[in-house]
């Protein structure tokens, strides 16, 4: 079994920063692609960065510029630093990881998610 465990929300003023931080940890055998993604109230969840094994990242166009995804040297964390942040920033943040477990089965992995609150 793997777990993703996410740290780093908060409450933040409009224009502040944060730096979320996902750790993922249990029978791995290698993390291929791994995201973020959010959901505020009411809302569907959306993807907010994804970054490949390889380095390779996506952003949704409301991030771009004000958000960097990035992964730890040992590649089974990934952090998220969010600048400028705004009121419609404010969600729950969920990290999310492609696993291959020590079984070599594959599967998606999920965080129980992180909030951040952007005051204006």
């Amino acid at each position: 079994q793997v777990q993703l465990v996410e740290s780093g929300g908060g409450l933040v003023q409009v224009g502040g920063s944060l730096r979320l931080s996902c750790a993922a940890s249990g029978s791995i055998f290698s993390i291929n692609d791994m995201g973020w993604y959010r959901q505020a109230p009411g809302e569907q969840r959306e993807l907010v960065a994804a970054i490949t094994k390889g380095g390779s990242t996506n952003y949704v166009d409301s991030a771009k510029g004000r958000f960097t995804i990035s992964r730890g040297n040992a590649k089974n964390t990934v952090y998220l630093q969010m600048n400028s942040l705004k009121p419609e920033d404010t969600a729950v943040y969920y990290c999310n990881a492609a696993v291959v477990t020590s079984s070599l089965s594959k599967y998606i992995a999920w965080g129980q998610g992180t909030t951040v609150t952007v005051s204006s």
